[in-house]
C-alpha cells in the first residue's frame, strides 16, 4: 500500500492539539467539545492506541514502517456531526476534496460513491424505526454515514442517533486478519452494519404491515386508513434510502483498492442489500391493495348503514302517513265515529309495518 506525502508538521501539529483522549466519566460528566468520537492506528490489523489524533497520523506516515518507506497501515478516525471548521481541519491533513467535505457537512445526500485522485467517498443512508408523537407511533428515520476512504487512512462522519460505528470498530478490532486488508475493510464492515440496519427495520415494517391486514380483514369495524397511510409513507422513506445504495455497492466491488477478499464480501453485502430492496417494493405494493381492500369495507359498512337507515325510515314512515291523514280533523270522516274505527287503524300500520318488516329482512336490509 503506496504511502501518501506527509503533510507538514505545522499543520497536523494545529489540527489535533486540543483533541486528546479523554476518559469515559469525563465525557459523560461535561459536553462533548469535538466531533471526534474515536480514532487509531492500525498496524498489520493490530490497533496502535496514540493519545492525539496527531499521534496516529505521525506514527502512520513516518515513513520507517516498512524497508521500502511504504504504510503498512492506516488511521480510522470517527466523527459525529463534525462543524465545518472540524472537518476543514481534517480536510487539510488528508488531502480531501473540497465538494465531498461539503456533503459531508450539510448531509442531506443521496447514497453515492465518488472518487477524487486516490481518495474515495461514499455516502450511505442510516436508517431506525423509533417511535414518536402521543400515540408512540413508529416511524422511519434516517442519518447518514459518509465515509472518506484512502490509501492510509478512513475518515467516518456520522450524522444522525442511528448507525454507530463503535461495534464495528470494536468487531474489526477483533479480527486482525481482516484489518490487515486495509481500508477496504473498513468500508466493507460499515456497509454490512449499514445494511444490517435496513434488514431490521424491513422487519419492523414487515410486522405492522402483518398487523393492519389482520386488522383490515377482521369482523371487527375498525379505520385503518390513517394507519395504512402512515406505512405507505414509511416504506417511501426507506426505500429511498435502500434503494441507491445499489450501485454504489456494485461499483465498489469492481475498484482496484478493495482486495479481492474484500469484493467477495461486498457482493454478499450487495446480494443482501438487493433482497432488502425486494422486500420494500413488495411492501409498497401489498400496502395498495390492503388500502383499497380497506375503503371498500368502508364503502361497503356506509351503504349497509344507509339501506338501515332507509329501510327503518320507510317503515316509520308508514304510522307517521296514516295518523298525519286522520288528523287533519275534518267533520265528515265515517271512521272518526266507526266505534271499531281505531282498532281497525292501529291493526292497519302493525300489518303494514309488519309486512315491510319483513320484506326488509327477506333482502338483507335489516
Amino acid at each position: 500500500m503506496a504511502m501518501t506525502r506527509v503533510r507538514p508538521a505545522r499543520a497536523t501539529k494545529s489540527l489535533f492539539k486540543t483533541r486528546g483522549r479523554t476518559h469515559g466519566a469525563q465525557v459523560r460528566g461535561r459536553a462533548r467539545d469535538s466531533a471526534v468520537i474515536d480514532w487509531a492506528a492500525y498496524i498489520d490489523g493490530h490497533r496502535a492506541s496514540t493519545g492525539t489524533v496527531e499521534d496516529a497520523v505521525r506514527l502512520i506516515r513516518d515513513g520507517r514502517l516498512t524497508p521500502d518507506g511504504d504504510s503498512a497501515g492506516f488511521v480510522w478516525v470517527g466523527l459525529h456531526e463534525p462543524s465545518a471548521t472540524e472537518l476543514a481541519e481534517l480536510a487539510e491533513v488528508f488531502g480531501l476534496h473540497p465538494l465531498a467535505v461539503e456533503d459531508a457537512i450539510h448531509a442531506h445526500q443521496r447514497p453515492k460513491l465518488e472518487r477524487y485522485d486516490d481518495v474515495h467517498f461514499v455516502v450511505m443512508k442510516t436508517v431506525g424505526y423509533v417511535s414518536t408523537g402521543p400515540d408512540a407511533a413508529e416511524v422511519v428515520e434516517t442519518g447518514e454515514i459518509m465515509i472518506f476512504c484512502g490509501p492510509d487512512f478512513v475518515v467516518t462522519v456520522r450524522h444522525g442517533t442511528h448507525g454507530e460505528l463503535g461495534p464495528v470498530r470494536a468487531q474489526l478490532e477483533k479480527d486482525p486478519a481482516r484489518l490487515a486488508m486495509g481500508p477496504a475493510a473498513v468500508l466493507h464492515a460499515v456497509a454490512d452494519r449499514v445494511v444490517d440496519g435496513y434488514v431490521c427495520v424491513a422487519d419492523a415494517v414487515q410486522e405492522d404491515i402483518d398487523e393492519v391486514e389482520e386488522a383490515v380483514f377482521s369482523p371487527e369495524r375498525t379505520d385503518e386508513a390513517r394507519r395504512i397511510y402512515r406505512l405507505k409513507r414509511e416504506v417511501i422513506q426507506l426505500k429511498r434510502a435502500v434503494g441507491p445504495l445499489a450501485g454504489p455497492l456494485r461499483n465498489l466491488s469492481g475498484r482496484r483498492f478493495v482486495p479481492a477478499e474484500i469484493k467477495e464480501y461486498l457482493r454478499d453485502v450487495e446480494d443482501h442489500l438487493t433482497r432488502v430492496r425486494e422486500q420494500v417494493e413488495a411492501y409498497d405494493e401489498l400496502l395498495n391493495p390492503i388500502l383499497h381492500a380497506h375503503m371498500t369495507q368502508v364503502t361497503v359498512t356506509d351503504n349497509k348503514d344507509m339501506r338501515k337507515i332507509s329501510a327503518w325510515g320507510a317503515i316509520f314512515m308508514v304510522p307517521t302517513a296514516i295518523t298525519g291523514v286522520y288528523g287533519m280533523n275534518f267533520d265528515f270522516m265515517p271512521e272518526t265515529h266507526w266505534h271499531f274505527g281505531y282498532p281497525m287503524i292501529v291493526g292497519a300500520i302493525a300489518f303494514i309495518c309488519l309486512t315491510l318488516y319483513r320484506g326488509f329482512r327477506r333482502n338483507g336490509w335489516l
